[in-house]
Protein backbone atom coordinates (compact mmCIF):
# COMPACT_ATOMS: atom_id res chain seq x y z
CA UNK A 1 0.00 0.00 0.00
CA UNK A 2 1.56 3.56 -0.66
CA UNK A 3 1.57 5.55 2.25
CA UNK A 4 -0.51 8.09 0.97
CA UNK A 5 -2.79 5.04 1.16
CA UNK A 6 -1.75 4.50 4.38
CA UNK A 7 -2.22 7.75 5.99
CA UNK A 8 -5.44 8.23 4.72
CA UNK A 9 -6.19 5.06 6.24
CA UNK A 10 -5.36 5.62 9.66
CA UNK A 11 -7.37 9.32 9.46
CA UNK A 12 -10.45 7.57 8.94
CA UNK A 13 -9.74 4.80 11.66
CA UNK A 14 -9.43 8.09 13.97
CA UNK A 15 -5.62 7.40 14.35
CA UNK A 16 -2.66 9.39 13.39
CA UNK A 17 0.23 8.57 11.11
CA UNK A 18 2.93 8.45 13.86
CA UNK A 19 6.21 11.22 13.38
CA UNK A 20 9.36 10.35 12.28
CA UNK A 21 11.63 10.55 15.68
CA UNK A 22 14.08 13.63 15.55
CA UNK A 23 17.36 13.18 14.78
CA UNK A 24 19.85 13.23 17.64
CA UNK A 25 23.80 14.31 16.90
CA UNK A 26 26.64 14.48 19.78
CA UNK A 27 29.74 17.05 19.14
CA UNK A 28 32.64 17.23 21.41
CA UNK A 29 34.02 20.71 21.48
CA UNK A 30 37.48 21.56 22.85
CA UNK A 31 36.86 24.35 25.89
CA UNK A 32 40.21 24.63 27.08
CA UNK A 33 43.72 24.43 26.55
CA UNK A 34 44.95 21.05 28.12
CA UNK A 35 47.71 22.09 31.00
CA UNK A 36 51.23 19.62 31.18
CA UNK A 37 50.56 15.96 32.51
CA UNK A 38 48.90 15.84 36.24
CA UNK A 39 49.70 14.21 38.98
CA UNK A 40 46.45 13.15 40.23
CA UNK A 41 47.56 11.37 43.31
CA UNK A 42 48.06 14.53 44.64
CA UNK A 43 44.20 15.30 44.88
CA UNK A 44 42.04 12.87 42.74
CA UNK A 45 42.00 10.36 45.59
CA UNK A 46 40.90 10.30 49.52
CA UNK A 47 43.15 6.87 50.02
CA UNK A 48 46.13 7.64 48.26
CA UNK A 49 45.63 5.38 45.70
CA UNK A 50 47.26 7.04 42.72
CA UNK A 51 50.39 8.18 43.46
CA UNK A 52 52.78 9.29 41.44
CA UNK A 53 50.00 8.69 38.71
CA UNK A 54 50.47 11.14 35.80
CA UNK A 55 47.48 11.80 33.71
CA UNK A 56 46.88 14.18 30.74
CA UNK A 57 43.77 15.96 31.30
CA UNK A 58 41.60 18.15 28.74
CA UNK A 59 38.46 20.45 29.22
CA UNK A 60 35.90 19.17 26.71
CA UNK A 61 32.12 20.06 26.43
CA UNK A 62 29.44 19.01 24.11
CA UNK A 63 26.51 20.33 21.26
CA UNK A 64 23.92 18.20 21.24
CA UNK A 65 20.89 18.50 18.58
CA UNK A 66 17.85 17.06 18.74
CA UNK A 67 16.18 17.67 15.28
CA UNK A 68 16.16 21.74 15.16
CA UNK A 69 16.39 22.34 18.60
CA UNK A 70 19.86 22.31 20.19
CA UNK A 71 21.90 21.92 23.96
CA UNK A 72 25.51 22.32 24.90
CA UNK A 73 26.55 20.47 27.97
CA UNK A 74 29.05 22.54 29.78
CA UNK A 75 30.74 25.35 28.83
CA UNK A 76 34.35 24.99 29.49
CA UNK A 77 36.95 27.48 30.79
CA UNK A 78 36.74 31.37 30.22
CA UNK A 79 38.78 33.28 28.30
CA UNK A 80 40.17 34.98 31.11
CA UNK A 81 41.46 31.54 32.62
CA UNK A 82 44.96 32.31 31.61
CA UNK A 83 46.91 29.00 30.00
CA UNK A 84 44.12 26.88 30.70
CA UNK A 85 41.68 29.28 28.32
CA UNK A 86 40.39 28.02 25.28
CA UNK A 87 42.00 28.92 22.13
CA UNK A 88 38.06 29.33 20.28
CA UNK A 89 35.38 30.36 22.13
CA UNK A 90 31.78 28.19 22.58
CA UNK A 91 30.43 31.23 20.14
CA UNK A 92 33.34 30.66 17.68
CA UNK A 93 33.11 27.12 17.46
CA UNK A 94 29.47 26.79 17.08
CA UNK A 95 29.71 29.76 14.48
CA UNK A 96 32.06 27.15 12.26
CA UNK A 97 29.02 24.91 12.07
CA UNK A 98 26.73 27.81 11.91
CA UNK A 99 25.18 27.99 15.23
CA UNK A 100 24.38 30.87 16.41
CA UNK A 101 23.62 31.15 20.32
CA UNK A 102 20.35 32.73 19.83
CA UNK A 103 19.57 29.18 18.60
CA UNK A 104 20.68 26.92 21.43
CA UNK A 105 17.95 26.40 23.41
CA UNK A 106 19.18 24.66 26.56
CA UNK A 107 22.45 25.28 28.24
CA UNK A 108 22.95 22.13 30.48
CA UNK A 109 25.71 22.42 33.71
CA UNK A 110 27.45 19.46 35.47
CA UNK A 111 27.81 21.65 37.83
CA UNK A 112 29.47 24.71 39.60
CA UNK A 113 33.18 24.29 39.21
CA UNK A 114 34.65 27.05 36.64
CA UNK A 115 35.98 24.76 34.08
CA UNK A 116 32.35 23.75 33.31
CA UNK A 117 30.77 27.27 33.69
CA UNK A 118 33.54 29.42 32.35
CA UNK A 119 31.60 30.12 29.07
CA UNK A 120 27.81 30.04 29.72
CA UNK A 121 27.33 33.91 29.77
CA UNK A 122 27.53 33.50 25.93
CA UNK A 123 24.05 31.80 26.02
CA UNK A 124 21.93 34.30 27.54
CA UNK A 125 18.28 33.41 25.96
CA UNK A 126 18.97 29.84 26.89
CA UNK A 127 17.17 28.14 29.54
CA UNK A 128 20.01 27.09 32.07
CA UNK A 129 19.19 23.12 33.52
CA UNK A 130 21.47 22.91 37.06
CA UNK A 131 21.23 20.93 39.77
CA UNK A 132 19.41 22.51 42.64
CA UNK A 133 22.01 21.90 45.10
CA UNK A 134 24.74 23.92 42.67
CA UNK A 135 22.25 26.31 42.05
CA UNK A 136 21.33 26.91 45.77
CA UNK A 137 25.01 26.88 46.13
CA UNK A 138 25.80 29.72 43.09
CA UNK A 139 23.59 31.74 44.71
CA UNK A 140 25.09 31.55 48.27
CA UNK A 141 27.44 34.29 48.78
CA UNK A 142 29.46 32.05 51.58
CA UNK A 143 29.49 28.94 49.03
CA UNK A 144 32.03 27.20 47.44
CA UNK A 145 30.12 28.10 44.66
CA UNK A 146 31.11 31.67 44.63
CA UNK A 147 33.94 31.99 42.85
CA UNK A 148 31.61 30.93 39.88
CA UNK A 149 28.63 33.07 40.39
CA UNK A 150 30.11 35.46 38.09
CA UNK A 151 29.33 33.29 35.00
CA UNK A 152 25.71 32.90 36.07
CA UNK A 153 24.52 36.91 36.58
CA UNK A 154 22.14 36.62 33.34
CA UNK A 155 19.72 34.04 35.63
CA UNK A 156 20.34 34.80 39.00
CA UNK A 157 19.11 38.22 38.42
CA UNK A 158 16.16 37.13 36.49
CA UNK A 159 16.96 38.12 33.14
CA UNK A 160 17.13 34.44 32.00
CA UNK A 161 14.83 30.93 32.47
CA UNK A 162 16.54 28.15 34.91
CA UNK A 163 15.41 25.08 35.83
CA UNK A 164 16.89 23.93 39.15
CA UNK A 165 16.91 19.91 38.48
CA UNK A 166 16.66 18.20 42.12
CA UNK A 167 16.71 14.95 40.27
CA UNK A 168 16.65 13.34 36.54
CA UNK A 169 15.40 15.47 33.37
CA UNK A 170 14.13 14.34 30.42
CA UNK A 171 15.33 17.30 28.37
CA UNK A 172 13.04 16.71 25.32
CA UNK A 173 10.36 14.84 26.32
CA UNK A 174 11.16 11.39 24.59
CA UNK A 175 13.98 9.55 26.45
CA UNK A 176 16.78 10.57 24.00
CA UNK A 177 18.84 13.08 26.28
CA UNK A 178 18.45 12.59 29.72
CA UNK A 179 20.33 15.38 32.89
CA UNK A 180 21.34 12.37 35.32
CA UNK A 181 21.31 13.16 38.98
CA UNK A 182 24.58 12.15 40.22
CA UNK A 183 25.40 14.44 43.23
CA UNK A 184 28.75 13.90 45.32
CA UNK A 185 31.16 16.00 43.41
CA UNK A 186 28.88 19.07 44.63
CA UNK A 187 25.96 19.06 46.34
CA UNK A 188 23.90 18.99 42.50
CA UNK A 189 26.52 17.39 40.42
CA UNK A 190 25.01 15.85 37.17
CA UNK A 191 25.69 13.81 34.33
CA UNK A 192 24.41 13.22 30.88
CA UNK A 193 22.70 10.32 28.66
CA UNK A 194 22.83 10.67 25.08
CA UNK A 195 20.82 7.86 23.00
CA UNK A 196 22.12 7.71 19.38
CA UNK A 197 20.72 5.93 16.76
CA UNK A 198 23.87 4.38 15.17
CA UNK A 199 26.26 5.18 18.00
CA UNK A 200 23.93 3.66 20.67
CA UNK A 201 23.92 4.99 24.56
CA UNK A 202 26.64 7.35 25.44
CA UNK A 203 27.00 8.28 28.96
CA UNK A 204 29.26 11.66 29.52
CA UNK A 205 30.63 11.73 33.46
CA UNK A 206 30.60 15.39 33.99
CA UNK A 207 33.38 15.15 37.01
CA UNK A 208 31.56 11.82 38.82
CA UNK A 209 35.01 10.69 37.63
CA UNK A 210 38.25 12.93 36.02
CA UNK A 211 40.39 9.93 34.51
CA UNK A 212 40.11 5.97 33.30
CA UNK A 213 41.93 4.73 36.57
CA UNK A 214 39.13 6.85 38.64
CA UNK A 215 36.53 5.96 37.08
CA UNK A 216 37.28 2.22 37.33
CA UNK A 217 37.73 2.15 41.16
CA UNK A 218 35.12 4.70 42.63
CA UNK A 219 37.95 7.02 43.28
CA UNK A 220 36.89 9.98 45.42
CA UNK A 221 38.92 13.18 45.01
CA UNK A 222 39.95 14.88 48.65
CA UNK A 223 37.26 18.02 47.72
CA UNK A 224 34.38 16.28 46.92
CA UNK A 225 31.51 17.47 48.98
CA UNK A 226 29.89 13.79 50.36
CA UNK A 227 32.11 10.72 49.57
CA UNK A 228 28.66 8.97 50.55
CA UNK A 229 26.66 10.58 47.66
CA UNK A 230 29.83 10.14 45.48
CA UNK A 231 30.28 6.69 45.75
CA UNK A 232 26.42 5.72 45.35
CA UNK A 233 26.60 8.31 42.24
CA UNK A 234 29.61 5.68 40.82
CA UNK A 235 27.12 3.07 41.74
CA UNK A 236 24.36 4.21 39.68
CA UNK A 237 26.31 5.00 36.86
CA UNK A 238 27.88 2.21 36.30
CA UNK A 239 24.66 -0.35 36.45
CA UNK A 240 23.36 1.76 33.65
CA UNK A 241 26.74 1.47 31.75
CA UNK A 242 26.22 -2.33 32.48
CA UNK A 243 22.23 -1.96 31.57
CA UNK A 244 22.28 0.20 28.64
CA UNK A 245 25.50 -1.04 27.62
CA UNK A 246 26.62 2.54 27.01
CA UNK A 247 29.83 4.06 25.80
CA UNK A 248 31.39 6.34 28.83
CA UNK A 249 33.06 9.28 28.04
CA UNK A 250 35.09 10.80 30.65
CA UNK A 251 35.22 14.30 30.20
CA UNK A 252 38.46 15.23 31.69
CA UNK A 253 40.17 12.40 30.35
CA UNK A 254 42.07 12.92 26.64
CA UNK A 255 42.30 9.30 25.96
CA UNK A 256 38.22 9.47 25.81
CA UNK A 257 38.53 11.94 22.95
CA UNK A 258 39.20 9.57 20.00
CA UNK A 259 35.55 7.74 21.22
CA UNK A 260 33.65 10.47 19.42
CA UNK A 261 34.19 12.03 15.61
CA UNK A 262 36.67 15.20 15.46
CA UNK A 263 34.89 17.98 15.56
CA UNK A 264 33.05 19.44 13.63
CA UNK A 265 31.98 15.95 12.88
CA UNK A 266 29.39 14.56 14.71
CA UNK A 267 28.37 10.98 16.20
CA UNK A 268 24.81 9.92 15.22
Amino acid sequence: MKRSLVVLALAASGLSAQAPAPEVTLTRLQCGTNAAPTDVGLRFSDVYAFKGLMVQLTFSCYLVKHGDDYMIWDTGNASTAGATAPKSTLTQLLGEVHITPAQVKFVAISHYHGDHTGQVSQFPSATLLIGKGDWDAINDPKSAAASSAQFFTNWTTGGGKVEPLPGDKDVFGDGSVIVLNTPGHTPGHHSLLVRLKTMGNVLITGDLAHFHENYETGGVPTFNTDRAATVASFDRFKKLETNLKATVIIQHDQRDVSKLPAFPASAK
